[in-house]
């Protein structure tokens, strides 16, 4: 491999685009895009996507250099060596269990991560507070976030980009302080920033930890399928594609220093997504079911501990990306669902026979 920017291409920096948001992301850009030298930089931990280093690496202006963006020295290494012109910035460590038990890789990475890549788009695109460098005016710093700093909501309201931050998991802590940091820099220094805040994505590539795919894991083994608490958590579900089209116009037409926020207006408890899930695996698993001697596989639903500090519901008001950038979710639910369903049936038949 060649470390050097593709001489006619402007080089964009993702982070973290071997996990769950960002690898579809990247594919997303790629096949849309011609212009752009995508850059990923990512530590691969076990979250990465598997094997999506050769569904990127079909494309030419794709590169890839595994490392921690806490690495002062790497990060300007790789401004300077590809001349980056913008960061899209995913890489996070996002699993709030993991949070709770370690959350001192949270603040590493969340925090001191995106303090690094800040100074380095500072240094690289500025000449001083307010001074853009001749030839840097376009370059942009996307700050990828969630919902989760927000806290929790009630039975009634969303939040909106005017809601007051109270995060209460540590993961949640460490990205609402990321995003103070990017603010801060917005406000003091003139970098050209914006960030995005999400609601909970679905879809390809995320990793066996987290709900969706861990009720699918569990329904085709024929194991219980655990659900928190009472099962009354409410959480507002965006498909990753919609996501990756939400960012890429933010990236490209949002007003610098503004928050935008991302959701789907598509609010389910834990027991109703789990039940419609395995509502569509008794369809695309019958033989599965039969061998169990299961009627539906939502009979292996079973309440475990809920989790520390678990916020009951979250929901987002996207009015302002849709109002000023015509940002609509594209996949309904229902078929968005299925399709997933369909990937990881797929993926975990393929699992087995390997």
């Amino acid at each position: 491999m060649t470390l050097q920017k593709t001489s006619d291409k402007k080089a964009i920096l993702v982070t973290g685009g071997s996990g769950f948001i960002g690898s579809n992301f990247i594919l997303h850009v790629l096949s849309k895009y011609d212009g752009y030298h995508i850059v990923n930089l990512d530590k691969l931990t076990y979250a990465s996507v598997k094997d999506f280093g050769i569904e990127a690496g079909r494309f030419p202006n794709y590169t890839f250099l595994r490392g921690v963006i806490e690495n002062k020295e790497l990060v300007d290494f790789v401004f300077s060596t590809f001349d980056i012109r913008g960061v899209i910035h995913f890489a996070a460590e996002s699993h709030v269990d993991n949070s709770i038990a370690n959350p001192a890789v949270f603040m590493e990475t969340n925090i001191l991560g995106t303090f690094t890549l800040l100074n380095a788009a500072l240094n690289h695109w500025m000449g001083g507070p307010g001074k853009v460098k001749p030839g840097y005016e376009e370059c942009r710093f996307h700050h990828v976030s969630t919902d989760e700093v927000y806290g929790a909501l009630g039975e009634t309201g969303k939040f909106t980009e005017e809601s007051s931050y109270a995060p209460n998991s540590p993961y949640s802590a460490s990205k609402a302080s990321s995003d103070m940091i990017v603010r801060s820099f917005n406000r003091t220094y003139g970098l050209n920033t914006v960030i995005t805040n999400c609601s909970n994505n679905y879809g390809p590539r995320q990793h066996d930890e987290k709900f969706i795919p861990t009720i699918i894991r569990s329904a085709l083994n024929v194991k219980k399928i655990p659900i928190y608490g009472n099962g009354q958590n409410v959480r507002d579900w965006l498909h990753v594609q919609d996501h990756a089209e939400a960012i890429d116009l933010v990236f490209h037409r949002g007003v610098s220093g503004e928050t935008y926020n991302v959701g789907s207006d598509n609010e389910w408890n834990n027991i109703q997504l789990a039940e419609q899930i395995c509502a569509i695996l008794d369809d695309l698993a019958p033989e599965t079911l039969r061998e169990a001697g299961l009627n539906s596989f939502s009979e292996l639903m079973e309440f475990v501990k809920d989790r520390p500090g678990h916020d009951w519901r979250y929901a987002i008001d996207s009015s302002k990306l849709q109002n000023e950038m015509g940002w609509r979710p594209r996949i309904a639910f229902q078929d968005g669902l299925r399709q997933t369903i369909e990937w990881y049936k797929t993926r975990y038949q393929d699992l087995v026979m390997s």
